[in-house]
């Protein structure tokens, strides 16, 4: 990764507003965040928040993250649920068998967690 890429990967980071703490600049883009963990599981048993079209936050780059390391293009990492990353959803919901709402919820979390697992980067994770 080039160095002006790294900088730029980490004053989005410092910038966002949803990391407690972001790595020194030398090990960007690690990934080693403590993101402010807020609202309710979307599960019953605890994990990430529901997450929709208009949500903003770590979950979403979590999501986008994920969704982008299986081939769903999200059109970058912002943290952002847009369009582009609601369109992914639905693609990925749609290939695996969920209910095709466009929403991050429990059974989409769980899904998207178990495919991803020991994957490491991909030809289209973006870094």
């Amino acid at each position: 990764m080039s160095a002006s890429r790294r900088r730029a990967l980490w004053n989005s980071a410092n910038s966002s507003g949803v990391w407690t703490y972001v790595e020194p600049i030398s090990q960007t883009p690690t990934w080693v965040h403590w993101d402010k963990r807020f609202g309710t599981p979307a599960c019953s048993s605890g994990g990430y928040p529901l997450i929709k079209r208009g949500s903003i936050s770590t979950y979403v780059l979590i999501a986008q993250d994920d969704l982008n390391t299986l081939g769903y293009s999200t059109g970058g990492l912002d943290g952002i649920f847009g369009a582009r990353t609601q369109e992914a959803v639905k693609n990925y919901q749609r290939r695996v068998g969920l209910s095709v709402d466009g929403i991050v919820g429990c059974n989409t979390w769980r899904s998207l967690q178990e495919a991803v697992v020991g994957t490491g980067a991909t030809s289209t994770t973006i870094n």
